[in-house]
C-alpha cells in the first residue's frame, strides 16, 4: 500500500480537525457530559470511522478496507477495557465531573502522539526482520493468559514511575484550579491535580499500547491503516467513557473476550512468521476475512453472555432485599 505524503500531511490534518471541533464545541465551556450527548458524539466518531473505512475500500481495494475495519473493532474493543482503569483513576484523584473530558482529551492525544512512536518503530522492525512476527505473537498470548487470570484489572490506582517522577520535580496543589495545570505560589512553580491526572491517564494509555500496538500489526502491516485505527479508536474513546459509565463494570467476560482475541491474533502472527519461512502450508496463513469474522463473533458473544449475568444478578439482588424486608 503505497501512501503519499501529502495524504499522510491531509489525514493528521483532518484529525487535528476534529480535535479542534471537539475543544470548541464540547470543551469550551466546561460541563458535566450528558449521556445523549455522549451518546451523537460516539456516534460521530463512529460514522467517521466508516467513512474513513469506505474511503480506503474504494480507493485502495476491499483487503485494505476489510484490514482497516478489522484493526478499528480491534482498538476499539481493547479500548473499552481500558475505561475500567480510566474510571479508577478519575475517583482516585477525585477529578470534578466537568473536568474529566479535558482531561480525556489531552491525556489521549499524549497517549496517540507517543503511540505513534511505537508504531514507526514496529512498522521499521516489521520491514527488516520477520522474527518480530513471534515477539508480537508471544506478547499477545502472555497478555492474553493475563487477562484470564485477572491480573489486568485492580480496583485501586497504584502511581506509576512517570507519576511519581513528577511528583518529585515540582510540588502538587491539593485541589484543582479550574483547567489550570501550574500556577505560582509563593515565587514557586507548582503543578494542579488536573496536570497530574492527565499524565497519569496518558502513561496509563501508553501502557495499555504493549498489548494493542501488536494486535493490530497482527491485523494489517500498513503503517498508515495502523496509525488511523488507533487515531480513531482513541478519539471516540472519551465519550464512550461518558456514554457507557457504570456499564464498564457490567461487562464481566469483556476479559475473557479480549483474552480470546489477543491469543487468535498472537497465534495469527505466530503462523504468519513461520509461514514466511516457509515452515507450514499456506492454507494455514489466516486471511482477513477470517479475522474479522472471529472479532466480532467473540466480542458479540462476550457481550450479550455479559449482559445477561448482569441481569441475572440483578434479580437475584432484588429477591435478595425483597426477603430481608419481609
Amino acid at each position: 500500500m503505497s501512501v503519499p505524503v501529502w495524504l499522510w500531511a491531509a489525514t493528521v490534518a483532518g484529525l487535528l480537525v476534529l480535535i479542534a471541533v471537539d475543544l470548541v464545541i464540547v470543551d469550551r465551556k466546561p460541563h458535566e457530559v450528558t449521556t445523549g450527548e455522549a451518546a451523537r458524539w460516539v456516534v460521530f466518531y463512529v460514522g467517521c470511522a466508516v467513512l474513513f473505512g469506505i474511503g480506503v475500500w474504494v480507493l485502495a481495494g476491499h483487503d485494505y478496507g476489510v484490514q482497516f475495519f478489522t484493526g478499528y473493532i480491534t482498538e476499539y474493543s481493547l479500548s473499552v477495557d481500558n475505561l475500567f482503569i480510566f474510571m479508577i483513576i478519575m475517583a482516585s484523584f477525585r477529578v470534578p465531573a466537568i473536568h474529566q473530558h479535558r482531561v480525556l482529551l489531552i491525556g489521549i492525544l499524549l497517549a496517540l502522539a507517543m503511540r505513534s512512536v511505537f508504531i514507526a518503530i514496529g512498522a521499521a522492525l516489521i520491514a527488516q526482520f520477520v522474527w518480530v512476527f513471534f515477539l508480537f505473537g508471544a506478547v499477545l498470548v502472555w497478555t492474553a493468559i493475563s487477562l484470564v487470570r485477572g491480573d489486568d484489572h485492580d480496583e485501586e490506582y497504584h502511581e506509576n514511575a512517570v507519576v511519581r517522577w513528577i511528583r518529585k520535580l515540582y510540588p502538587v496543589t491539593e485541589d484543582f484550579h479550574g483547567h489550570r495545570m501550574t500556577l505560582k505560589r509563593d515565587g514557586r512553580r507548582w503543578l494542579t491535580p488536573m496536570f497530574v491526572v492527565i499524565v497519569a491517564i496518558g502513561s496509563a494509555d501508553l501502557l495499555f499500547a504493549v498489548d494493542s500496538i501488536p494486535a493490530i500489526f497482527g491485523i494489517t502491516q500498513e503503517a498508515f491503516l495502523v496509525f488511523t485505527a488507533n487515531a480513531f479508536a482513541l478519539m471516540g474513546l472519551r465519550q464512550l467513557y461518558f456514554l457507557l459509565g457504570g456499564l464498564v463494570k457490567k461487562l464481566v467476560y469483556l476479559s475473557y473476550g479480549l483474552a480470546v482475541i489477543l491469543a487468535f491474533i498472537g497465534a495469527k502472527l505466530i503462523l504468519h512468521a513461520l509461514h514466511e519461512y516457509h515452515a507450514v502450508p499456506d492454507w494455514l496463513d489466516i486471511g482477513n476475512w477470517v479475522s474479522l469474522g472471529v472479532i466480532v463473533v467473540v466480542l458479540a458473544v462476550t457481550t450479550l453472555f455479559s449482559l445477561a449475568k448482569a441481569k441475572r444478578d440483578e434479580k437475584t439482588e432484588a429477591l435478595s432485599e425483597a426477603n430481608e424486608i419481609r
